[in-house]
């Protein structure tokens, strides 16, 4: 039934606005927004929607978001010469910029949107 349909995935947000700044200012990504909605167009034609839920959001806590990136490192520093902070989590190490390293998984690193919302960087 759903083979041919073009599926895309959501989350929620607390303010449209904050959030398209953020992705569309501070991660770069191209963002539109109509009826309400702002939708990200991330790289290979992937479309995600984020929706308003103001004060009902409740910040997903697993990692909605993966970019990957080829240099995990470049791309932390660039990230928080952008203002962005990396989160530290129980149970990884991580390194002084909050790459964890090892446990059999790429290099990553986690950070959150203005909404709360767990997002990562991880290195291919």
């Amino acid at each position: 039934m759903f083979g041919t349909s073009k599926a895309f995935s959501g989350f929620s947000v607390n303010d449209i606005e904050t959030a398209g700044k953020f992705y569309g200012e501070t991660l770069g990504i191209r963002v539109s927004e109509a009826n309400g909605l702002l939708t990200l167009h991330l790289a290979g034609g992937t479309e995600v929607l984020a929706y308003p839920k103001g004060d009902a959001h409740v910040p997903a806590t697993y990692t909605i978001l993966n970019f990957p990136v080829e240099d995990i490192d470049k791309a932390v520093a660039e990230l928080t010469a952008r203002g962005v902070r990396f989160e530290r989590y129980e149970g990884f190490e991580q390194d002084e910029h909050g790459v964890a390293r090892g446990d059999g998984g790429p290099p990553i690193a986690w950070f959150t949107d203005p909404a709360g919302n767990i997002l990562s960087v991880l290195q291919v």
